[in-house]
């Protein structure tokens, strides 16, 4: 399993087991076009990072971008809307990214059809590279950077995971 962390997992855990009422969200969502458009989810603890994130990827790709520092707002942003790419920080202190990226596919793999979960670039600036590096043998997990890092290595990664996020910023 991705991640370990403690009560707010909890919390994830029991919003993720009381998703009935999201059911029918869930399906209108996967039968909308296999891919969203333009819009990427940014979940980081540090506010001021993703305002400035945020900032650039708008800029840059020319996208929506929705942005939190709260994971468990993140899950449900992730639950009523389709993005083509997630960032989220690994070490948070309520929840960490990669358990967020495995809550949020098991929600997406179990709705009829199931939905793509988007490729996830995780930052962090704990010294978690050796954690990360392992993790990038999971499926969907694309990307790290450590922080501090340069906003156009971010930039990079994200074209490399959605190329058309970047053919589409050119055009």
């Amino acid at each position: 399993m991705l991640g370990t962390s403690g009560s707010s997992s909890l919390r994830l855990l029991l919003c993720f087991s009381s998703l009935e009422g999201k059911l029918e969200t869930l399906r209108r969502l996967a039968q909308a076009s296999a891919v969203s458009e333009k819009r990427i989810l940014v979940v980081d603890d540090d506010p001021s990072l993703i305002r400035l994130i945020g900032e650039a990827l708008r800029s840059r790709f020319h996208c929506e971008v929705d942005a939190t520092p709260n994971p468990e707002y993140g899950f449900e942003l992730a639950l009523k809307k389709r993005y083509r790419v997630f960032v989220f920080d690994f070490s948070m202190p309520m929840i960490d990214g990669a358990m967020l990226f495995t809550l949020i596919g098991k929600v997406y793999n179990h709705v009829n059809p199931p939905i793509v979960v988007p490729p996830l670039i995780l930052i962090s600036g704990r010294g978690d590279e050796a954690r990360a590096q392992e993790l990038m043998k999971e499926a969907g997990v694309r990307g790290f950077l450590p922080k501090p890092f340069a906003m156009n290595r971010l930039m990079e990664k994200i074209s490399e995971v959605a190329p058309d996020l970047a053919a589409a910023s050119r055009e």
